[in-house]
């Protein structure tokens, strides 16, 4: 039997303002050939199959017509098994699930009442079983914990944990009294949506604690034994959990932002064969270059010169780091990718941002401050005359006079 694990797909996320429908497309267009070619079984997807509760119309299309296409008598993909992420809204997720059943696509949007309804027995065509999967999804902190007065941090991180250990343990014992009772050595696997110990996560890929308030995360040894594979979502990185060849996050299929870009994409095929457990990665190809660039100015137009003469078609970050005030930068920027595919998303100027604060002491922040107090801190990082202080200050206080007069106009 083969496996095919996927996770946090974050159908209709944007990349600062840029819809990624296309790319999505893509990727989903590559899955199902992908199946198709090894011939995959089961598909799993371990949450975040949108990236948000309310996902546009676009988002519902390409989730909705990739299912149909997995319900194809041609495809080999006998069943897909969906669960919730964090990011999922469950109820949205579960709205259509009795009509996804009859396609074979089992979706489990949130805890069950009845926790043997996250226990799935999968059968084959002929109606032989053939595989149990514990479908568990992203298990809120109301789902797993009851409050109470005056308690610690420390009290909720540690029922928090038990909660979820005692969770996979309830699935994990009805999985192997299904199996008893079915009379046949079937494989269990187990699914999930969680931040295991030790994970990696990446500068700006989109991950957010599970659990507000808490760490939350994990122990490797939380998970009961009886489990041949574990396919976990949440973490963009694709790794193992624990060490464990059999223990794995699949992470994102495409890069989520430019702290990923660069990163090696991939997808889990999980092979079953008597009593070995072959995982092997499938790399993902990328669809869309993102290119973060760091330096100079000299630095970075040397950068974009190389790119433009490989035809690059990347998105692009670029974080300013010169000590040369650069009142062009955007300008200058944009003509140096003029005419060609690449676009230019953000620029960070780190040199404005590091400086304008001025803290007086560790513990100001930002909050501490009014608008004009912090533009005046900036204006103290230039050696400036006086003279020149006063015309920028009131040549600012004149901008957001008239940002306010077009806000009233638009009420």
């Amino acid at each position: 039997m083969n496996l095919l694990h996927t996770s946090d797909w974050h159908l209709g996320r944007a990349l600062y303002g840029r819809k990624r429908y296309e790319e999505f497309a893509a990727f989903l267009d590559w899955l199902a050939d992908t199946i198709e070619r090894e011939q995959i079984d089961v598909l799993l997807v371990a949450g975040d199959v949108f990236d948000t509760g309310t996902p546009s119309n676009r988002a519902q299309q390409l989730y909705y017509r990739f299912l149909c296409r997995m319900a194809d008598t041609a495809c080999p993909c006998r069943h897909v098994v969906v669960v919730a992420g964090n990011h999922d809204s469950p109820s949205f997720l579960d709205a259509p699930r009795e009509l996804l059943k009859a396609l074979d696509v089992h979706v489990i949007g949130s805890r069950t009442e009845q926790m043997a309804d996250e226990v799935l027995v999968l059968r084959d065509r002929t109606g032989r079983p053939e595989l149990i999967v514990c479908a568990v999804p992203y298990l809120r902190d109301r789902d797993i914990r009851t409050a109470e007065a005056g308690e610690s941090m420390e009290d909720r991180e540690r029922k928090l944990v038990e909660g979820i250990r005692d969770h996979y343990a309830a699935v994990a014992a009805l999985a192997e009294e299904q199996r008893r009772r079915l009379g046949a050595d079937l494989p269990i696997v187990a699914m999930g949506h969680l931040f295991a110990a030790g994970g990696q996560t990446m500068d700006g890929d989109g991950v957010r604690e599970l659990y507000v308030g808490s760490l939350a995360r994990v122990a490797a040894g939380i998970f009961p034994p009886c489990f041949d594979y574990l396919a976990l979502g949440h973490l963009h990185v694709p790794q193992r959990v624990g060490g464990s060849a059999t223990r794995r996050y699949s992470g994102s299929p495409l890069a989520m932002g430019f702290g990923e870009a660069g990163q090696a994409k991939s997808v889990c095929r999980v092979r079953f064969a008597a009593d070995q457990v072959m995982v092997a990665p499938l790399e993902v190809p990328v669809f869309q270059q993102l290119e973060r660039i760091r330096g100079d100015l000299a630095g970075v137009l040397d950068r974009l010169q190389t790119l433009a003469a490989a035809g690059s078609r990347a998105w692009l970050e670029i974080e300013y780091t010169g000590d040369e005030v650069v009142g062009d930068l955007r300008d200058r920027l944009d003509q140096a990718i003029a005419g060609t595919s690449m676009e230019i998303l953000r620029i960070r100027n780190s040199r404005l941002v590091d400086g304008a604060l001025g803290q007086l002491h560790a513990e100001e922040t930002l909050d501490d401050l009014d608008a004009e107090q912090v533009f005046l801190r900036r204006l103290a990082q230039e050696p400036l005359p006086e003279e020149q202080v006063q015309e920028l200050l009131a040549t600012y206080r004149e901008t957001l006079s008239s940002l306010h007069d077009d806000d009233l106009r638009a009420e």
